[in-house]
């Protein structure tokens, strides 16, 4: 698909990663990208589906409730119908009106619990996922099926892409919702401003995860929505795996933090490993990983000293 000229709605194009994906889209040339802002736009309600998707040749749909461990043990019908629901009838309405083309944004987090390492596309139906954020996962793998379903009977070009486990500046610090790496940096960063000589970490350090710097992930999505054209799903990640324990300790290091980490094992682990094969990716569309992971949290690190959210 030439992107040069083409109208693109991006939802949750105000976000995290939505901001960085609009950049390379006005990089490429897009003509007009329109970006929903919830909650004057709020995708969980049809009528609002239909409007926003109104002469669009492209849709990028990266809106979604998200959270780590903690909400998801929190909310889990929230994540799951909130999820769920906008992504079926922003497809199907993108259908109905004709969008040429659909690019849904999955999660990691369909895969089977005990996935075998390095995660290859195959296995997304061989198990059912981790049970913390399964509704979570599963909702968005309800939309895999629905994108391939379509294909096969509208011929509505839709794709997946799974995006691993991401970071960078800007990211969401909110200790209540945070994922992994904002959520440490945040804890250190508070224990260094209260003087504490220590920092209480969930688990046992012993799960591990793969981690995509956001302006990596932005640069897959583009290059996705340029030149993939198949429902199959595609990784998108680094293909590196680090213990929690490497990562709290990584993270100490470069914040300078040298107390105590006091491991709390009645909290969850989550998914034992992660690791991505990111072959199809490479093969397929030309996409792999730039950004090293210690400069990309050494970035990290420095966006938030720059802008700090109350202690906790």
């Amino acid at each position: 698909m030439n992107i040069s000229g083409k109208r693109v709605l991006v939802t949750g194009g105000a976000g995290f990663l939505g901001q960085r994906v609009v950049k390379e889209l006005e990089a490429l040339g897009a003509g007009d990208i329109r970006v929903p802002n919830f909650p004057a736009v709020d995708l969980r309600r049809l009528e609002h589906c239909r409007e926003a998707v109104v002469d669009m040749d492209l849709v990028i749909h990266l809106a979604a409730k998200v959270g780590g461990i903690g909400l998801n043990r929190e909310k889990p019908g929230e994540l799951f119908y909130d999820n769920m629901i906008m992504g079926v009838q922003l497809i199907e309405e993108a259908r109905k009106a004709g969008v040429e083309k659909f690019v849904t944004a999955g999660t990691i987090c369909a895969y089977p619990k005990f996935t075998p390492v390095p995660f290859r596309e195959e296995d997304l139906w061989n198990g059912y996922p981790e049970e913390t954020n399964a509704p979570y996962g599963v909702a968005k793998k309800a939309l895999l099926v629905q994108s391939m379903a379509y294909r096969d009977q509208y011929g509505f070009n839709g794709i997946f892409v799974l995006p691993v486990n991401l970071y960078g500046p800007g990211d969401n610090f909110d200790p209540a919702s945070s994922h992994v790496i904002p959520a440490l940096v945040k804890k250190v960063y508070d224990a260094q401003q209260r003087g504490d000589d220590y920092i209480d970490v969930w688990g046992t350090g012993a799960a591990t995860r793969e981690f995509l710097y956001v302006d990596d992930a932005a640069r897959g999505i583009a290059l996705a929505a340029e030149r993939y054209d198949s429902s199959d799903p595609v990784n998108l990640g680094a293909s590196f795996e680090i213990s929690i324990k490497e990562l709290v300790t990584l993270i100490c290091e470069l914040m300078g933090f040298e107390g105590e980490l006091r491991w709390d094992a009645s909290k969850p682990d989550g998914q034992p490993r992660r690791k991505l094969d990111t072959s199809r990716a490479r093969e397929r569309f030309g996409f792999e990983a730039k950004v090293d992971f210690r400069a990309g949290l050494d970035r990290t690190i420095a966006w938030y000293r720059d802008h700090p959210l109350p202690l906790s």
